[in-house]
């Protein structure tokens, strides 16, 4: 990764959780999204269903698929449904070709 690369990048964060609705902004990268895993767990507990919005996510690649599918599986476990919305076009792309966009996007 180069120093700009570096300098550049956005720690992903949950900005906004509340009312079943889970805001995440910055990138959701290979370099990025370790930290965010295990705040799924607390992101379900008692909520029920989630919605989660990645409109301020500025980057995405398939860690932050991977991130989303864990995710819906930590939701599953505690009987929560999980949707994705505004999920950045890169992340799509990547989640059409492995045929996991309407699992993600509708709600499963």
């Amino acid at each position: 990764m180069s120093a700009r690369e570096l300098r550049d990048r956005r720690e992903p964060q949950i900005v906004s959780a509340k009312e079943g609705r889970v805001e995440i902004a910055g990138d959701l990268t290979f370099e990025t999204v370790r930290g965010l895993r295990e705040r799924g767990s607390e992101l379900f507990r008692g909520n029920g269903d989630i919605t989660l919005d990645l409109n301020a996510v500025t980057r995405a690649d398939s860690a932050g698929l991977a991130l989303m599918v864990e995710w819906l599986r930590q939701a599953k476990r505690m009987q929560a449904r999980l949707q994705v919305v505004n999920m950045p076009n890169q992340m799509l792309a990547i989640a059409r070709m492995s045929k996991l966009d309407s699992i993600l996007l509708a709600g499963n």
